[in-house]
């Protein structure tokens, strides 16, 4: 069956269908005839509004979990009223400081895109996404603390104020001031530089026997670099939160579709795939349901948007996920702007 154009639907049949689409997504629950002649005042009896949610049902727009109780927009009813009859709502001023609070705090990049990131989840009722290019921290000092005889934590500090710890072996019984000199050597030669330029420099200067350090401290040097290089190449992309957000009162009805969904979002691979795809055309995009495959068992809508610089580069994408009966009127434009307040942090 396909599904008719908004405007091929009577002014009275648009009427019920918009009041039942908004009740449920207000309220989470299938919507009755007589709901709807008391809050409509089209002046129509409960029987008439029923023939009409009737013929609404056989157009595939609306469905009735059960014989009384009510009837709810299928996914395909939720998508012509997000792309025909939603108005939207835009953010208040309260919740355009706190997104853009979160946004210009001082800090590491990746904290502030998650701190923004959970701005937007609380203030959605949702989860918050974000993914961003994989991002290489400047490095600015090392320093290696012995924690056993065969190892050793190795700390990065950042430019941008970061600190990452990594656990890593170094020959048993090592002097520590062999540590102390692999932690000097790092500081002085690869302070400014990224990642990957820092351990394609050490390759080219302990290769050539350069570097003014003993074997021991050589290797671990090497061995330093290369476990955060490994890493960073697999530094995460997507930012999560709020995923506590998704088991409010309506979704525990259900746990199953929450347990499924939840268990989705730890797929982090997905779904930056799905992201991604959302990094196209200009306009934000919204996943209902089972229009995509990721979200078909939990019956979930994502909304996401690209994050574009002011030379038009997409630098990233944010968005949210939550039940398909999400307020889309109020969370769309929300999206919107925190990907405007996000193109400037990230720009």
């Amino acid at each position: 069956m396909t599904t008719p154009p908004i405007r091929e639907l009577t002014d009275r049949a648009r009427d019920v269908f918009r009041m039942v689409v908004e009740s449920y997504l207000d309220t989470g629950t299938p919507v009755g005839s007589r709901t709807i002649a008391q809050i409509s005042g089209l002046n129509l009896s409960p029987a008439s509004i029923r023939n009409v949610m009737q013929d609404l049902e056989e157009l595939g727009l609306l469905a009735s979990p059960h014989t009384s109780a009510g009837r709810m927009p299928t996914e395909t009813g939720l998508r012509l009223f997000v792309d025909g009859m939603m108005q939207a709502n835009e953010p208040s001023a309260e919740e355009r400081a706190a997104i853009e609070r979160n946004a210009a705090e001082r800090g590491p990049v990746e904290e502030a895109l998650a701190n923004t990131t959970a701005a937007l989840s609380g203030l959605s009722a949702c989860a918050g996404l974000v993914l961003v290019p994989k991002v290489e921290p400047v490095l600015r000092q090392f320093g290696f603390v012995p924690l056993s005889h065969d190892r050793a934590l190795a700390v990065l500090v950042g430019e941008d104020g970061s600190v990452e710890n990594r656990v890593v072996e170094v020959p048993g019984g090592m002097d520590p001031t062999a540590l102390q000199r692999a932690a000097n050597y790092l500081s002085a030669t690869f302070g400014g530089l990224t990642l990957s330029q820092a351990f394609a420099r050490a390759e080219r200067e302990l290769g050539a026997q350069r570097a003014a350090l003993d074997s021991a401290a050589a290797a671990l040097v090497e061995r330093g670099l290369a476990v955060w290089s490994e890493d960073g190449g697999r530094r995460p992309v997507l930012i999560v939160r709020g995923q506590a957000r998704l088991i409010d009162t309506a979704a525990a009805e259900d746990l199953d579709k929450v347990s499924q969904l939840l268990d989705q979002l730890e797929g982090q691979e997905e779904i930056a795939r799905l992201l991604d795809s959302a990094r196209e055309g200009e306009a934000t995009r919204i996943f209902i349901g089972s229009e995509n495959k990721l979200f078909a068992l939990s019956g979930s809508s994502v909304i996401a948007k690209p994050v574009r610089a002011l030379d038009g580069r997409v630098v990233g994408v944010v968005g949210v996920i939550g039940p398909t009966r999400l307020n889309y009127a109020r969370v769309v434009p929300m999206v919107d702007f925190t990907a405007a307040t996000l193109a400037r942090l990230l720009a």
